[in-house]
């Protein structure tokens, strides 16, 4: 009887964890520059230089980020955070020789930073091109731009013809200040 009661807790207590865990979605960009923090070293903390996702896969929301932080004592003063999921998957010193030739390599002003990247992702599938398209992947970056701080949005659509592959539909660019679209390069047409 013991044992039945034993495995009833296991699997009450496993049903719980799941379900906190399904409900809790992922981490915004901004909330993974928070925890990233805890991994880099006290001359790097909140100094973001960039953010970046890689393309989502299974929903139009990443969950594989890059969270890049400026580092004085690196060659190419640059630390990054890769979270998988909301979780740290690992800390490293990237080369970033291009980066260093422009304003790229510059601290993010953290108090210019409003919009985080859950309202630009819905900014920017919002768009009048988009709502007939079955949308179904895409990639941020926030970084610096000659229009200032910004979120560049790309986004993937299924194909007409062939639901189940997605073609590049285009970017849209807005103000990571307040959200306004600064630059749409939209091309709905690749999906035919």
């Amino acid at each position: 009887m013991n044992n039945v009661k034993r495995n009833f807790s296991f699997i009450a207590a496993l049903i719980f964890a799941l379900t906190a865990v399904a409900g809790a979605g992922d981490p915004t960009a901004f909330e993974l520059a928070k925890m990233g923090n805890d991994y880099v070293g006290i001359q790097s903390k909140d100094k973001l230089v960039q953010i970046r996702s890689e393309k989502s896969v299974g929903s139009l929301t990443p969950n594989i980020w890059y969270v890049v932080y400026y580092d004085p004592d690196a060659t190419f003063k640059a630390v990054e955070v890769k979270f998988g999921g909301g979780q740290k998957m690992n800390v490293s010193r990237p080369l970033r020789v291009l980066e260093m030739a422009n304003d790229k390599h510059m601290v993010l002003d953290k108090d210019k930073l409003k919009v985080d990247s859950d309202r630009a992702l819905k900014i920017a599938t919002s768009q009048p091109f988009l709502h007939n398209l079955t949308l179904r992947a895409s990639r941020l970056i926030l970084a610096h731009s000659d229009e200032g701080l910004v979120w560049k949005v790309q986004l993937w659509a299924a194909k007409l013809k062939d639901p189940n592959d997605d073609a590049d539909i285009g970017v849209v660019i807005l103000s990571a200040t307040d959200g306004s679209v600064v630059k749409t390069d939209l091309h709905p047409n690749r999906v035919d």
